[in-house]
């Protein structure tokens, strides 16, 4: 599930350099020559993610540094738990120290809200996925986060497939245009998928062969009939509920019957899990 190093090592290396500047002038002005170790600890209950990130910002700092998790990626920790220990040059440690907090952070409180979403679907054969919808820089970890937090991942980027939107549909002049226009231009694995609003849209997306139909800010009763009259017409096409998800009714969402719902929030609308380095 990691990313491999080779994507993230030159993400990582920006971002220590955009941190360091022309060079940490507390540390290096310390001159500190000895080794240290300490602990990394929640300050909040949440669910753990970015570790594994957190140890390569060190790495690639002093690849002789030993940051080592203590609790797996994706296990819930409590306020007050050691979820990793370090020893190693002090020097790297204390530089290294905010880009490897601030990504293990932010992605355990993506984790921590995709776990909540997820929790409440759980016993249902719907599955929660993300969005585009994410900080430009870090997509790839923020989309590690939703993994580690228990849901699926939607399109990385825009050649992953193919997603006919309202703004297509409008320049197309109708789904119908936009699918036949598209079809003959996409490699074979591709699908394509349409945003509809309307049981309207939804039969012109089945007619012109729509792989994936998402239902979009449909009221759940509206929703209910568009999955009926999609099930009943063909049942290979998987359906995708999206807009407006909350905690309070992406179950009710799930109970219509589509196979998917997207949502932004576990991304655009998390906090960050805290936690705190402390040296011995």
């Amino acid at each position: 599930m990691i990313p491999p190093s080779l994507i993230i090592d030159p993400l990582l290396i920006a971002w220590l350099q955009e941190d360091l500047g022309r060079g940490d002038r507390t540390t290096d002005g310390l001159e500190l020559q000895k080794m240290g170790s300490g602990q990394w600890v929640a300050k909040a209950e949440g669910i753990m993610a970015g570790l594994p990130i957190a140890q390569r910002v060190f790495q690639l700092l002093n690849p002789k540094i030993e940051f080592i998790p203590v609790v797996e990626e994706g296990q819930r920790v409590k306020t007050g738990q050691v979820v990793a220990t370090f020893n190693g040059s002090l020097s790297a440690l204390l530089t290294g120290e905010r880009v490897a907090l601030n990504l293990a952070m932010r992605l355990s409180g993506i984790a921590t809200m995709t776990r909540q979403y997820t929790e409440i679907i759980a016993d249902l054969p719907t599955q929660l996925v993300d969005t585009r919808k994410t900080t430009p820089g870090l997509r790839i970890l923020e989309k590690y986060g939703i993994r580690v937090g228990g849901a699926k991942n939607h399109r990385m980027a825009l050649d992953d497939g193919v997603m006919i939107k309202d703004n297509h549909i409008k320049a197309a002049g109708s789904i119908q245009e936009a699918i036949q226009r598209i079809r003959p231009t996409i490699p074979y694995p591709l699908t394509i998928e349409v945003e509809t609003t309307t049981l309207e849209e939804v039969k012109e997306a089945l007619m012109y062969g729509a792989d994936i139909i998402m239902l979009d800010n449909m009221n759940l009763d509206l929703m209910k009939e568009a999955v009926s009259y999609i099930r009943g017409e063909n049942k290979q096409i998987k359906i995708e509920a999206s807009g407006n998800i909350t905690l309070d009714n992406i179950r009710q969402v799930a109970l219509t019957g589509v196979d998917y719902i997207s949502s932004s929030a576990p991304i655009t609308r998390s906090t960050w899990l805290d936690l705190s380095m402390r040296l011995d």
